[in-house]
């Protein structure tokens, strides 16, 4: 039987509680923590002065701030919330854990006290469309869903209105997942490929990271996995409980494939492509990864229902308007060369390609050739340009021209030069390939940037 959220707080009392990181996340968590009557300190390496009036109210509240540039020296806590930021093996962490200090999370507290089965998906990209999806599968079955994770809400001051009936399906990613000690019922992982590396030390971490969505599963625990995906195919055989693999090349046996047009799962005609409101293969394979997780939970019928009237999530090749026959896609979410590269493909025409950003230190090596087949403008903005156009300038295929290349400073400065070479028909495509810390807070802030860069224009911009 699992603690309840009282018991998991009454568990707690008479220690002392640091949370590392006071970020939107974490907030709600601080602010449940003091309502339990917890001695809180709450850490943050934002000075004071620069400070959220919101972090301020915690104070007020009686959270303890230790801030600034030294705002892990002299830590002392019997208990540590980590932010998924932050590396476990952080010195300071470190410190704390050989101090006898307790290393957990928000969610590994959470999955500790959850009343319902929990749905979680990881993965290099699509994982949160897919989240969103097996989401809007399992509500169109009648189901109570609670949705969170690094998706955006957080979920333990939730955990209390849930019922057993429910169902949570959370998005994770490596950095939640590297130390945590339960997994869902039903995990999938979409795919992998080099990210983060900025971060994790190798590639070994990241992929090591990403197996804890499966590891700590019982024998009734399923686990959808990427066939076409070497890495994810590999962890099959230390799955603990049910393997469903989904693939576009292959006819994995029990599993779900596309043939052509037609998506089949375990022989049966499931979905047409046609019926896909989401444009690009890419969503095609988020599908199959839902559809699979949701078995026995959803009929194919609410799966075909929410095929035909999804249109996406924001900021993931989110159509931001249409401006003298040229349509604007805002697709700030790909953060890596991968996700670029499945937005490059979901159009059937060479497109004018916003890209640039934050360096992650991952090669741009792939994506060179795909901006060479599908880029007819290349707009380079941030600090990876000199990066990816080397990586176009080294592809096979480059020619000089082919595509257009030019850099800018700032975003507004390449949705400007994208609306002046655009002529009616073409794509602008807002597809970075790189994380958005550079010039933004997140992709998030990056795409809504974007968006109202896009709804400023007008026929007289066009010089």
């Amino acid at each position: 039987m699992k603690e309840t959220l009282d018991s998991y707080f009454d568990s707690l009392k008479g220690k002392k509680i640091a949370v590392l990181g006071i970020g939107v996340s974490n907030q709600p968590l601080i602010r449940l923590l003091l309502a339990h009557g917890l001695h809180v300190t709450a850490c943050d390496k934002t000075p004071r002065e620069q400070l959220d009036p919101a972090v301020l109210e915690l104070e007020q509240a009686g959270a303890v701030l230790h801030t600034g540039a030294d705002y892990l020296d002299h830590l002392t806590a019997d208990v540590v919330f980590r932010t998924p930021g932050m590396h476990p093996e952080n010195p300071a962490l470190v410190k704390l854990r050989e101090q006898g200090s307790v290393i957990t999370s928000e969610m590994e507290a959470f999955f500790s006290v959850c009343p319902c089965e929990i749905f979680a998906v990881t993965g290099s990209d699509g994982k949160t469309t897919t989240t969103t999806l097996i989401a809007e599968i399992l509500k169109h079955a009648g189901k109570t869903v609670w949705v969170g994770g690094n998706i955006g809400q957080p979920l333990l001051p939730l955990a209390d209105q849930m019922k057993p009936t429910d169902i949570a399906v959370v998005e994770l990613s490596s950095f939640q997942l590297m130390d945590m000690t339960h997994s869902p019922k039903v995990a999938v992982v979409t795919n992998l490929a080099p990210n983060h590396l900025d971060v994790h030390k190798d590639m070994a971490e990241y992929i090591h990271a990403k197996e804890h969505i499966y590891l700590h599963q019982h024998a009734d625990g399923r686990l959808i996995l990427n066939y076409d995906n070497d890495i994810t195919r590999s962890f099959a055989p230390k799955a603990k409980g049910s393997v469903t693999f989904f693939s576009r090349t292959a006819k994995p046996e029990g599993g779900v494939w596309l043939d052509g047009d037609t998506v089949y799962f375990r022989g049966e005609k499931a979905l047409e492509r046609k019926d896909i409101l989401l444009p690009g293969l890419h969503n095609v394979e988020n599908y199959m990864a839902a559809m699979a997780a949701v078995e026995g939970y959803a009929s194919l019928e609410d799966i075909r229902a929410v095929a035909k009237t999804f249109g996406g999530v924001e900021h993931r090749i989110e159509l931001v308007r249409e401006l003298d026959g040229v349509k604007y896609y805002n697709d700030s979410i790909a953060s890596s060369p991968t996700r670029t590269m499945a937005g490059l493909h979901s159009f059937d025409q060479q497109v004018i390609l916003i890209a640039g950003g934050y360096d992650k230190h991952i090669s741009f090596a792939p994506l060179g050739p795909e901006i060479v087949s599908h880029v007819k403008r290349l707009i380079l903005c941030g600090a990876t340009a000199e990066k990816i156009r080397q990586a176009v300038l080294d592809a096979p295929e480059y020619a000089p021209g082919h595509p257009e290349m030019v850099e800018v400073s700032t975003l507004a400065e390449a949705v400007q030069d994208a609306r002046r070479a655009a002529k009616a028909g073409d794509v602008v495509l807002l597809s970075p390939a790189c994380a958005a810390f550079d010039q933004f807070k997140n992709f998030m802030v990056r795409g809504k940037t974007f968006k109202a860069l896009v709804q400023q224009l007008n026929k007289e911009d066009a010089g």
